[in-house]
């Protein structure tokens, strides 16, 4: 068997899937999308993921996807890719404005779906962290959407990783404390649960979600120096759930986990394995 992808409308060979050279999404980053776990075959917190992707489509003036095309599409991938992966792997669904010309005025309307599926990283226990000096802008007009123009974070990205840490954490154009390349970010200072809200900048998060809904967090403002501060700090994804901050630009983190970030930890592993699609 050879892994399959969604093209368009239909399950094909991946290696048999290819865009043109003039798609939107490739050529200026005009498109949309969404990475998600699998387990065990289900894909995990799916609605909601699809939701955001109608979100981040309006939000780039793009026609609403039909929901429940991807929906069903995802179920067919997921079964058809069952004998290739193990328990758990990786889903990135893409909304692309589709093909157009080279400039940044749309040419076409006819959009374009692709979703794959990859195989899952198994994250560490814990993760280093490092800030770097580019800040996120608060009043971007693509704030708060989950776009295929994703440079800053993979030059962030990359200088974490030349220095063995694992995610690099913005501020935004206020110094306040914003958000990591492909994470959410949380702090415990003096036993309470703390976020950047959604003003900061950051990308709204669907585990950012589910913990303040499932473990209660407060939302508010951050200086950076909040790092300094924390008893514990820990950043969240779709693929890593909640993961243990352990250093900071090489400063060691007071407990990693803590017992804050270990409950956050079991409550978030319970309540997902009850209810897989909250």
């Amino acid at each position: 068997m050879s892994i399959k992808v969604w093209f368009d409308s239909e399950l094909i060979a991946a290696d048999a899937a290819h865009v043109s050279v003039f798609d939107r999404s490739f050529s200026v980053g005009d498109g949309v999308f969404e990475t998600l776990k699998v387990d065990h075959s289900t894909a995990l917190a799916l609605t909601r993921h699809v939701r955001r992707l109608a979100r981040s489509a309006a939000g780039l003036g793009l026609p609403e996807p039909d929901r429940f095309l991807i929906t069903n599409a995802v179920a067919e991938l997921i079964d058809a890719n069952s004998a290739e992966f193990g328990s758990m792997s990786r889903l990135r669904i893409q909304y692309s404005a589709g093909t157009g010309g080279a400039g940044s005025e749309r040419a076409s309307e006819r959009t374009r779906i692709v979703i794959t599926q990859t195989k899952a990283t198994q994250w560490p226990a814990t993760t280093q962290v490092i800030t770097v000096p580019w800040a996120r802008n608060e009043k971007s007009p693509v704030v708060g959407l989950k776009t295929t123009s994703y440079a800053e974070n993979v030059v962030a990205l990359a200088r974490a990783n030349a220095v063995g840490s694992g995610e690099a954490l913005f501020a935004n154009t206020v110094g306040d404390l914003c958000e990591g390349t492909g994470s959410n970010v949380f702090v415990v200072l003096a036993g309470q649960l703390l976020t950047p809200p959604i003003s900061s900048g950051c990308l709204p998060g669907i585990t950012r979600e589910l913990v303040l809904e499932w473990v209660g967090a407060r939302e508010t403002d951050l200086p950076m120096s909040a790092l300094a501060d924390a008893q514990e700090i820990f950043i969240t994804s779709s693929t890593r759930d909640i993961q243990p901050v352990s250093h900071v630009d090489g400063r060691l983190v007071e407990m990693a986990p803590g017992p804050v970030t270990v409950r956050a930890q079991e409550i978030f592993a319970q309540r997902m394995a009850q209810t897989p699609d909250p």
